[in-house]
């Protein structure tokens, strides 16, 4: 019985890191999103403006 409960215990010890290494990941992924978008929005910014009425930049 020794043997299964430490194999049962390595088992649960493994899920638990995986869940934290794949919920670390998900995180990290949603933060570097934010920051493209942010930085996205500031280069828009700091375009100057069209003195025409169209966008000639697209």
């Amino acid at each position: 019985m020794d043997m299964m409960s430490s194999v049962a215990s390595t088992s649960t010890a493994y899920s638990q890191a995986q869940l934290a290494t794949d919920y670390s990941m998900a995180l990290t992924k949603k933060i570097m999103d934010s920051a493209e978008e942010l930085a996205l929005n500031e280069l828009e910014q700091m375009l100057p403006p069209s003195p025409y009425t169209f966008d000639v930049y697209a």
